[in-house]
């Protein structure tokens, strides 16, 4: 019965990323991965670590996930989040809630304080409510450039398609000293999406899956595809069939493109902690950290690698 090493890796979303938002979607996917990898150095649970890595993100303007979100077709912020534990197939998610600074939080206590999985929309604020947490003004989370590409999508030669693009999702996935998985996954969703629309962030399956048995995965991309081909699922069905993380995660993006013609990302830990971030997207923001080793990218083929201690010096001095 020998501890397992603990391993994270995160993802800020799949799309295209702006020059000019690399710079900040690179370093944010790597506070992200410290500091979840901070909590499983300590001996933290998988849980806690992908929880406390995608909060990171949710507080990044950066990412459209929390502060940050895209607005839907009347300007507003609505946001879906999933969490799972692989120990026990528990899970917790949210969607269509506005006005909460950390959705996943909320994801978090919808699967340890209910007995069910997804709570939505007013639902979903009255929970939060009774848990505690405290109501953020809507406009906290909107960011002048999420309220300025809504104005560009609403003119009537505008084409929203065309800045769906550059997604955003965030999310996370661990692996801890016990051997347990977990993954947490949070979104703004789609810009000048329709009110009420939920895509696969939400969905358990789609959005995320983690079963300890093969291990656990977080997607990113076009949610109406990746709920189409149930695309977590799909790469831990290809794992359970005897594939490596990296092949699993090629042959469902693959599929889903060939299938339905959607791109899109994901991240995917295996539970002997083989890890692979693979994405059929221009661009995906992604980091891990395994064997005190960082490991970072947006492009194709981009990897690099540094120590943990030279990270956690130049993530203090600020990049």
């Amino acid at each position: 019965f020998g501890r397992m090493k603990p391993v994270i890796v995160v993802h800020g979303g799949a799309g295209r990323i702006f020059k000019e938002r690399e710079e900040g979607s690179r370093a944010g996917v790597v506070r992200a991965a410290l500091q979840g990898y901070g909590i499983l150095k300590q001996g933290g649970s998988a849980l806690d670590a992908v929880e406390e890595a995608v909060r990171s993100m949710e507080d990044d303007p950066h990412f459209n996930a929390g502060c940050g979100s895209v607005l839907n077709e009347k300007g507003e912020v609505e946001m879906d989040a999933i969490i799972m534990d692989g120990k026990n197939l528990d899970s917790g998610a949210v969607s269509a809630v506005k006005c909460i600074a950390n959705p996943i939080k909320l994801a978090r206590l919808v699967m340890e304080k209910t007995k069910h999985m997804l709570l939505t929309d007013h639902g979903a604020h009255l929970f939060a409510q009774a848990m505690g947490i405290p109501a953020t003004p809507g406009e906290n989370l909107i960011t002048e450039r999420s309220r300025e590409r809504w104005k560009k999508n609403l003119e009537p030669d505008s084409n929203p398609e065309e800045f769906q693009k550059d997604l955003g999702t965030v999310g996370a996935v661990a692996i801890d000293s016990e051997g347990n998985v977990a993954c947490a996954t949070s979104t703004g969703g789609l810009s000048n999406k329709l009110i009420g629309r939920v895509g696969d962030t939400a969905c358990i399956g789609s959005g995320g899956y983690a079963d300890n048995r093969s291990g656990a995965t977080s997607t990113t991309g076009h949610g109406e595809s990746i709920m189409k081909v149930v695309l977590a699922r799909l790469i831990l069905y290809h794992m359970e069939q005897g594939m490596s993380p990296e092949m699993a995660a090629d042959t469902a993006l693959d599929y889903m493109k060939t299938r339905v013609g959607g791109l899109g990302g994901v991240i995917v830990v295996n539970n002997s902690g083989e890890w692979a971030a693979r994405f059929s997207t221009k661009q995906m923001s992604w980091a891990t950290v395994k064997d005190d080793q960082l490991h970072y990218g947006i492009y194709a083929g981009e990897r690099h690698t540094r120590s943990i201690d030279e990270a956690l010096t130049s993530e203090s001095e600020g990049f």
